[in-house]
Protein backbone atom coordinates (compact mmCIF):
# COMPACT_ATOMS: atom_id res chain seq x y z
CA UNK A 1 0.00 0.00 0.00
CA UNK A 2 1.24 3.46 -0.84
CA UNK A 3 2.09 5.38 2.29
CA UNK A 4 2.51 9.07 3.01
CA UNK A 5 5.68 9.42 4.99
CA UNK A 6 5.57 11.91 7.83
CA UNK A 7 9.09 11.82 9.34
CA UNK A 8 8.85 14.63 11.84
CA UNK A 9 10.42 14.49 15.28
CA UNK A 10 9.19 11.12 16.52
CA UNK A 11 10.17 9.21 13.41
CA UNK A 12 13.50 10.99 13.11
CA UNK A 13 14.56 10.39 16.69
CA UNK A 14 13.11 6.89 16.91
CA UNK A 15 15.15 5.98 13.84
CA UNK A 16 18.25 7.47 15.46
CA UNK A 17 17.47 5.70 18.73
CA UNK A 18 17.11 2.37 16.91
CA UNK A 19 20.38 3.02 15.09
CA UNK A 20 22.10 3.83 18.39
CA UNK A 21 20.75 0.62 19.88
CA UNK A 22 21.95 -1.38 16.91
CA UNK A 23 25.33 0.29 17.20
CA UNK A 24 25.53 -0.59 20.90
CA UNK A 25 24.67 -4.22 20.10
CA UNK A 26 27.30 -4.20 17.38
CA UNK A 27 29.90 -2.91 19.83
CA UNK A 28 28.93 -5.56 22.37
CA UNK A 29 29.14 -8.23 19.70
CA UNK A 30 32.53 -6.90 18.64
CA UNK A 31 33.77 -7.23 22.22
CA UNK A 32 32.53 -10.81 22.45
CA UNK A 33 34.07 -11.73 19.11
CA UNK A 34 37.30 -9.86 19.68
CA UNK A 35 39.40 -12.94 20.43
CA UNK A 36 38.30 -14.39 17.09
CA UNK A 37 38.09 -11.40 14.81
CA UNK A 38 40.85 -9.24 16.22
CA UNK A 39 41.50 -5.53 15.95
CA UNK A 40 41.93 -5.55 12.15
CA UNK A 41 38.35 -6.63 11.47
CA UNK A 42 37.04 -3.94 13.82
CA UNK A 43 39.08 -1.31 12.03
CA UNK A 44 37.77 -2.50 8.67
CA UNK A 45 34.21 -2.34 9.92
CA UNK A 46 34.74 1.16 11.29
CA UNK A 47 36.27 2.24 7.97
CA UNK A 48 33.28 0.84 6.04
CA UNK A 49 30.89 2.75 8.30
CA UNK A 50 32.83 5.98 7.79
CA UNK A 51 32.85 5.49 4.02
CA UNK A 52 29.10 4.85 4.00
CA UNK A 53 28.50 8.00 6.05
CA UNK A 54 30.56 10.02 3.56
CA UNK A 55 28.46 8.66 0.69
CA UNK A 56 25.24 9.51 2.51
CA UNK A 57 26.47 13.00 3.34
CA UNK A 58 27.09 13.63 -0.38
CA UNK A 59 23.33 13.23 -0.97
CA UNK A 60 22.60 16.18 1.31
CA UNK A 61 21.93 19.69 -0.02
CA UNK A 62 23.10 23.11 1.10
CA UNK A 63 21.06 24.03 4.18
CA UNK A 64 19.94 27.37 2.75
CA UNK A 65 19.11 26.05 -0.72
CA UNK A 66 15.45 26.34 -1.72
CA UNK A 67 14.36 22.79 -2.43
CA UNK A 68 10.73 23.52 -3.26
CA UNK A 69 8.08 26.21 -2.96
CA UNK A 70 4.60 25.15 -1.84
CA UNK A 71 1.95 27.88 -2.01
CA UNK A 72 4.66 30.55 -1.63
CA UNK A 73 6.20 28.73 1.36
CA UNK A 74 9.84 27.76 0.88
CA UNK A 75 11.21 24.38 1.85
CA UNK A 76 14.93 24.65 2.58
CA UNK A 77 17.82 22.26 2.35
CA UNK A 78 18.00 21.78 6.12
CA UNK A 79 14.44 20.40 6.11
CA UNK A 80 15.26 18.17 3.15
CA UNK A 81 18.39 16.89 4.88
CA UNK A 82 16.49 15.97 8.05
CA UNK A 83 13.95 13.87 6.15
CA UNK A 84 16.70 12.43 3.95
CA UNK A 85 18.63 11.31 7.04
CA UNK A 86 15.66 9.44 8.47
CA UNK A 87 15.04 7.72 5.13
CA UNK A 88 18.69 6.68 4.86
CA UNK A 89 18.56 5.23 8.38
CA UNK A 90 15.42 3.27 7.58
CA UNK A 91 17.03 1.78 4.48
CA UNK A 92 20.07 0.76 6.51
CA UNK A 93 17.90 -0.84 9.19
CA UNK A 94 16.30 -2.93 6.43
CA UNK A 95 19.77 -4.05 5.34
CA UNK A 96 19.76 -1.97 2.14
CA UNK A 97 22.36 0.44 0.78
CA UNK A 98 20.78 3.92 0.68
CA UNK A 99 23.56 5.21 -1.60
CA UNK A 100 22.97 2.81 -4.50
CA UNK A 101 21.70 4.54 -7.63
CA UNK A 102 18.23 3.01 -7.44
CA UNK A 103 17.84 3.60 -3.71
CA UNK A 104 19.16 7.16 -3.92
CA UNK A 105 16.59 8.05 -6.61
CA UNK A 106 13.76 6.51 -4.61
CA UNK A 107 14.85 8.26 -1.41
CA UNK A 108 15.05 11.63 -3.16
CA UNK A 109 11.55 11.26 -4.59
CA UNK A 110 10.21 9.96 -1.29
CA UNK A 111 11.81 12.86 0.58
CA UNK A 112 10.38 15.50 -1.76
CA UNK A 113 6.91 13.90 -1.74
CA UNK A 114 6.99 13.75 2.03
CA UNK A 115 8.07 17.37 2.44
CA UNK A 116 5.40 18.64 0.04
CA UNK A 117 2.74 16.54 1.77
CA UNK A 118 3.83 17.69 5.23
CA UNK A 119 3.81 21.32 4.16
CA UNK A 120 0.34 21.10 2.63
CA UNK A 121 -1.08 19.37 5.69
CA UNK A 122 0.44 21.87 8.10
CA UNK A 123 -0.85 24.74 5.99
CA UNK A 124 -4.34 23.24 6.26
CA UNK A 125 -3.85 22.73 10.00
CA UNK A 126 -2.99 26.43 10.35
CA UNK A 127 -6.04 27.44 8.32
CA UNK A 128 -8.30 25.42 10.60
CA UNK A 129 -6.71 26.77 13.77
CA UNK A 130 -4.91 23.69 15.06
CA UNK A 131 -2.13 24.66 17.46
CA UNK A 132 0.41 23.19 19.89
CA UNK A 133 0.49 24.82 23.33
CA UNK A 134 3.74 25.55 25.18
CA UNK A 135 2.81 22.95 27.81
CA UNK A 136 2.21 20.31 25.13
CA UNK A 137 5.56 21.04 23.51
CA UNK A 138 7.36 20.92 26.86
CA UNK A 139 5.73 17.62 27.79
CA UNK A 140 6.60 16.03 24.43
CA UNK A 141 10.18 17.29 24.71
CA UNK A 142 10.59 15.67 28.12
CA UNK A 143 9.08 12.39 26.90
CA UNK A 144 11.45 12.37 23.93
CA UNK A 145 14.47 13.08 26.12
CA UNK A 146 13.36 10.26 28.40
CA UNK A 147 14.06 7.75 25.63
CA UNK A 148 17.80 8.44 25.99
CA UNK A 149 20.07 7.44 28.86
CA UNK A 150 21.62 10.91 29.24
CA UNK A 151 21.85 14.40 27.70
CA UNK A 152 24.95 13.50 25.71
CA UNK A 153 23.22 10.62 23.92
CA UNK A 154 20.18 12.84 23.29
CA UNK A 155 22.32 15.63 21.83
CA UNK A 156 24.14 13.12 19.61
CA UNK A 157 20.81 11.80 18.35
CA UNK A 158 19.61 15.33 17.62
CA UNK A 159 22.75 16.04 15.64
CA UNK A 160 22.44 12.81 13.65
CA UNK A 161 18.81 13.69 12.89
CA UNK A 162 19.89 17.11 11.62
CA UNK A 163 18.22 18.96 14.48
CA UNK A 164 19.23 21.60 17.02
CA UNK A 165 17.33 22.79 20.14
CA UNK A 166 15.35 25.43 18.20
CA UNK A 167 14.45 23.22 15.25
CA UNK A 168 13.67 20.42 17.71
CA UNK A 169 10.93 22.46 19.38
CA UNK A 170 9.58 23.45 15.97
CA UNK A 171 9.39 19.78 14.96
CA UNK A 172 7.65 18.92 18.23
CA UNK A 173 5.06 21.66 17.68
CA UNK A 174 4.54 20.54 14.08
CA UNK A 175 4.17 16.93 15.18
CA UNK A 176 1.52 17.85 17.76
CA UNK A 177 -0.33 20.12 15.34
CA UNK A 178 -0.21 17.48 12.62
CA UNK A 179 -1.56 14.79 14.96
CA UNK A 180 -4.43 17.04 16.07
CA UNK A 181 -5.29 17.83 12.46
CA UNK A 182 -5.28 14.17 11.38
CA UNK A 183 -7.36 13.07 14.37
CA UNK A 184 -9.81 15.93 13.80
CA UNK A 185 -10.13 15.88 10.03
CA UNK A 186 -9.26 12.38 8.74
CA UNK A 187 -12.02 10.11 9.99
CA UNK A 188 -12.16 6.75 8.20
CA UNK A 189 -15.14 4.42 8.26
CA UNK A 190 -15.37 2.02 11.18
CA UNK A 191 -13.69 -1.34 10.84
CA UNK A 192 -16.32 -4.08 10.51
CA UNK A 193 -16.29 -7.55 12.03
CA UNK A 194 -16.27 -8.95 8.49
CA UNK A 195 -13.06 -7.06 7.69
CA UNK A 196 -11.46 -8.30 10.92
CA UNK A 197 -12.52 -11.87 10.13
CA UNK A 198 -11.08 -11.67 6.61
CA UNK A 199 -7.78 -10.27 7.86
CA UNK A 200 -7.58 -12.97 10.54
CA UNK A 201 -8.25 -15.79 8.08
CA UNK A 202 -5.47 -14.56 5.79
CA UNK A 203 -3.14 -14.20 8.76
CA UNK A 204 -4.04 -17.64 10.10
CA UNK A 205 -3.57 -19.30 6.70
CA UNK A 206 -0.07 -17.86 6.41
CA UNK A 207 0.82 -19.22 9.84
CA UNK A 208 -0.66 -22.61 8.96
CA UNK A 209 1.38 -22.76 5.79
CA UNK A 210 4.51 -22.28 7.89
CA UNK A 211 3.44 -24.99 10.32
CA UNK A 212 2.58 -22.56 13.12
CA UNK A 213 -0.52 -22.70 15.26
CA UNK A 214 -2.24 -19.29 14.93
CA UNK A 215 -3.70 -17.61 18.04
CA UNK A 216 -7.45 -17.49 18.48
CA UNK A 217 -9.30 -14.59 16.87
CA UNK A 218 -10.35 -13.09 20.20
CA UNK A 219 -6.74 -12.94 21.31
CA UNK A 220 -5.61 -10.81 18.38
CA UNK A 221 -8.84 -9.00 17.49
CA UNK A 222 -7.85 -5.68 19.18
CA UNK A 223 -4.52 -5.59 17.34
CA UNK A 224 -6.13 -6.44 14.01
CA UNK A 225 -8.75 -3.74 14.50
CA UNK A 226 -6.10 -1.14 15.31
CA UNK A 227 -4.01 -2.11 12.29
CA UNK A 228 -7.01 -1.89 9.95
CA UNK A 229 -8.01 1.48 11.43
CA UNK A 230 -4.52 2.84 10.82
CA UNK A 231 -4.52 1.44 7.30
CA UNK A 232 -7.84 3.11 6.48
CA UNK A 233 -6.70 6.42 7.93
CA UNK A 234 -3.43 6.19 5.98
CA UNK A 235 -5.30 5.56 2.72
CA UNK A 236 -7.58 8.54 3.40
CA UNK A 237 -4.58 10.69 4.22
CA UNK A 238 -2.87 9.87 0.93
CA UNK A 239 -6.06 10.75 -0.98
CA UNK A 240 -6.43 13.94 1.06
CA UNK A 241 -2.92 15.08 0.17
CA UNK A 242 -3.51 14.30 -3.50
CA UNK A 243 -6.60 16.52 -3.38
CA UNK A 244 -4.64 19.31 -1.71
CA UNK A 245 -1.99 19.06 -4.44
CA UNK A 246 -4.62 19.69 -7.14
CA UNK A 247 -5.31 23.17 -5.79
CA UNK A 248 -1.77 23.96 -4.69
CA UNK A 249 1.06 25.75 -6.41
CA UNK A 250 4.09 23.46 -6.15
CA UNK A 251 7.49 24.28 -7.61
CA UNK A 252 10.24 21.67 -7.13
CA UNK A 253 13.71 23.23 -7.42
CA UNK A 254 15.97 20.15 -7.26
Amino acid sequence: MKKLMYPFLLVLLSAVLAACGADDESKSADKKEEPKTGETDQQDQQKQMEEMQKKMDKQKLDEEKTVAIVNDQKILGREYNSVLTSSQMMYQQMGQDPTSKDAAEKIKKQTLDSLVGQTLLLQEADKKGYKASDDEVKKQLEETKGQFKDDKEFETAMKQAGLNPDSLETEIANNIKYTKYIDGEIKPEKVTDAEIQKFYEEYASQGGAEGQEPPKLEEVKPQIKQQLEQQKQQEMLVKHVEELKKNAKIDIKV
